[in-house]
């Protein structure tokens, strides 16, 4: 068997320019990502609570932007939205990097959810654009690799630079997103996939999709996952630096480890589960997510000198349900979205990322201001609900979309 087929590694011929600018984007996220809450905070000067409040209003504005996708992504290649995207986020950091007042930042960060939209509304629809037949799968995969291993890269800056103090750290790490925004812009106008257009009948809104109950439902229960792993990075600095005995540089490093797992394990992941249910998959991931809440939770109530291997233990569970999740939910998606209106499925379902990233600030903040081992609790329930769901909807759901192979 080729070593590329035993890892589970599509035909990346021609292709180096989308992998590059994937990865290069993701370095930056990797690197600020973790440390703009905290930036409110310390930098701005903006209270926890409000920082996560205004953040989560920012996101609510861009609600509509996966919709808007759906309505013009057959008609300009996803490949153009995704570039659009880079270079909006690009602006919006370097006004991070620039200001201080409260409407700025609310600005900078409204252009940055949006752009966090488009761009996750267009990306899959460009993977599959670049996909050989039958390489699907693979791809979501490999993209997530890519992605996964340039953040683990920027999460080891922003550990370092989070364990230098001061402002400056900060102002870095939004200086350098800046930076890796627009350089993967460049590389990805590189790139010429073949898009086709679609008929006229697939470029209105989307009237199949909102009968399609079944889908709706998924959506709803991958907003619960995606909030799952969106919480690793919005809460574990905010964690560790307020609540736990902890060294502070602990945090590059777990988050860098939760990437080596997702750039080394996605193609793996999808060589061995090929025979599996994506929905039985997905409930692993929902269950395992519900094990790491807890674990979480229980570092206030350990000995001390049992906290470290604690969050190393917590971090290894989020880090397995993170790679089932990650190699698996977009590739569910794409098989269950009808050839006719492809594209605005795949659009309308990061609708389920949308809401997540709307939840997890607020979510965050507001109950570990109550108590702090009362966010991982509640997302202990949410992913147990949302692991129950899948298991009602792998009845309904068609084997074929369900099933790999």
């Amino acid at each position: 068997m080729p070593t590329a087929t035993s890892l589970g590694l599509p035909n990346i011929r021609g292709r180096f320019p989308l992998l590059a600018g994937l990865a290069i984007d993701s370095f930056g996220g990797g690197c600020a990502g973790p440390l703009l809450l905290l930036y409110f905070v310390r930098v701005a000067d903006i209270p926890l609570g409000t920082a996560g409040t205004l953040l989560t209003v920012a996101t609510l504005f861009s609600i509509a932007a996966p919709a808007a996708v759906g309505v013009v992504i057959d008609r300009v290649g996803p490949r153009n939205l995704v570039v659009g995207a880079q270079f909006a986020q690009g602006l919006a950091f370097t006004g991070f990097f620039l200001g201080r007042s409260l409407w700025l930042l609310f600005l900078c960060a409204l252009v940055t959810t949006c752009g966090q939209r488009v761009f996750w509304s267009s990306i899959f629809s460009l993977l599959s654009d670049v996909a050989d037949e039958g390489d699907r799968d693979r791809w979501f995969g490999l993209g997530g690799m890519m992605q996964a291993g340039g953040f683990g890269l920027g999460a080891l800056a922003a550990g370092a630079l989070l364990a230098a103090g001061g402002d400056t750290p900060f102002l870095v790490a939004m200086a350098l997103n800046a930076a890796t925004f627009f350089v993967a812009g460049l590389l990805l106008l590189r790139l010429h996939p073949s898009h086709h257009q679609h008929a006229l009948q697939e470029t209105g809104p989307a009237p199949q999709l909102r009968k399609d109950k079944p889908f709706l439902v998924l959506i709803a229960a991958n907003t619960v996952l995606a909030l799952c792993t969106m919480l690793m990075g919005v809460g574990l600095p905010v964690y560790v630096a307020d609540a736990l005995p902890v060294p502070k540089w602990l945090v590059g490093v777990l988050l860098a480890a939760v990437s080596v797992v997702l750039a080394t394990g996605q193609t793996l992941v999808v060589r061995h589960t090929e025979r599996r249910r994506r929905t039985n998959v997905l409930i692993v991931a929902g269950v395992t997510w519900a094990v790491w809440g807890l674990l979480m939770a229980s570092l206030l109530h350990i000995p001390t000198w049992l906290v470290v291997p604690g969050l190393i233990l917590a971090t290894a569970v989020f880090a397995f349900a993170d790679v089932l999740h990650a190699a698996t939910s977009n590739a569910l998606a794409a098989a269950v979205a009808p050839v006719v209106g492809h594209g605005k499925y795949l659009s309308y379902w990061q609708y389920s990322f949308t809401f997540a990233s709307v939840l997890a600030p607020a979510f965050f903040a507001q109950l570990f201001e109550v108590r702090h081992e009362f966010p991982w609790l509640a997302l202990t329930v949410l992913a147990l609900l949302a692991s129950a769901t899948i298991l009602i909807l792998d009845r309904v759901l068609p084997h074929s979309t369900t099933q790999r192979r």
